[in-house]
């Protein structure tokens, strides 16, 4: 059975100071439930603060985002998977959907990344959803698909089997709109058939998590599919309250 995972993307958000009081409430409490991998995802310049507030927690520090080239290099503001896990990382987030939109990151940038992530010992989370137009025009299954199969022809299926994938609608992130759990459900028995055509037993252990305007109030209906795994949680995850209710209905 996969073990339900919970993320929190602090995305850019908070002072060092909030940072520290919002990580001392999730590791106090999420961090006790057992049956459920909880992460934060603080920005960068708090990693390594989050990190040592986090020992001893059973609570997992992630990154938001890392440069696609491994080591070091004249890569002037980025940061390398191998500089994140020496300040104690052991997630990163590849591709989300702010990244690709903003910032232009192409699927195969998004693919040399999560390769890059992996290189490093790491674990990726890998981003893959679609935009309001594209799903208004019936094309949800076909954007995923190129999504993923970006990172499939570079890193191979196995790289999945130490991955984890979150599927986030795009138009569903920081809109207040939220996919019903069918609509959830849907997609990401679409990833998982997607990686199951490859292999067969890597596609039934790897975790997809969804992430779209999360909340306490629709998390249990959500998390109840048999395809969702937990939830990748944007502005939910920056209130202590909110992020364990959300964490608490992942345990199933």
């Amino acid at each position: 059975m996969r073990k339900p995972m919970v993320v929190g993307n602090w995305k850019m958000h908070g002072s060092e100071a909030d940072s520290r009081e919002l990580v001392a409430a999730i590791a106090a409490r999420a961090g006790a439930q057992e049956s459920v991998e909880v992460a934060v995802c603080p920005p960068y310049p708090y990693l390594q603060t989050i990190g040592r507030a986090l020992q001893g927690s059973r609570v997992a520090l992630g990154a938001q985002n890392v440069c696609e080239h491994a080591g070091s290099g004249a890569y002037t503001g980025e940061v390398s998977a191998d500089m994140l896990r020496d300040v104690g990382c052991h997630l990163v987030i590849v591709g989300h959907s702010e990244r690709r939109a903003l910032y232009g990151e192409s699927d195969l940038q998004v693919a040399h990344k999560l390769s890059a992530v992996l290189a490093a010992g790491l674990v990726p989370i890998l981003c893959v959803g679609e935009s309001l137009a594209e799903r208004d025009s019936g094309l949800t299954h076909e954007v995923v698909a190129r999504q993923l199969a970006a990172v499939l022809s570079l890193a191979g299926v196995a790289a999945m089997a130490r991955s984890v994938i979150a599927y986030e609608p795009v138009w569903a992130i920081g809109t207040g709109r939220t996919a019903t759990p069918e609509q959830a459900e849907d997609v990401h028995r679409h990833i998982r058939g997607l990686i199951a055509e490859h292999d067969a037993i890597i596609a039934g252990s790897v975790r997809i998590l969804y992430g779209g305007s999360v909340k306490p109030g629709n998390a249990k209906e959500i998390f109840a599919m048999p395809d969702v795994d937990g939830g990748l949680i944007g502005g939910a995850s920056l209130k202590a309250d909110e992020f364990v209710a959300i964490v608490a209905a992942a345990d199933r």
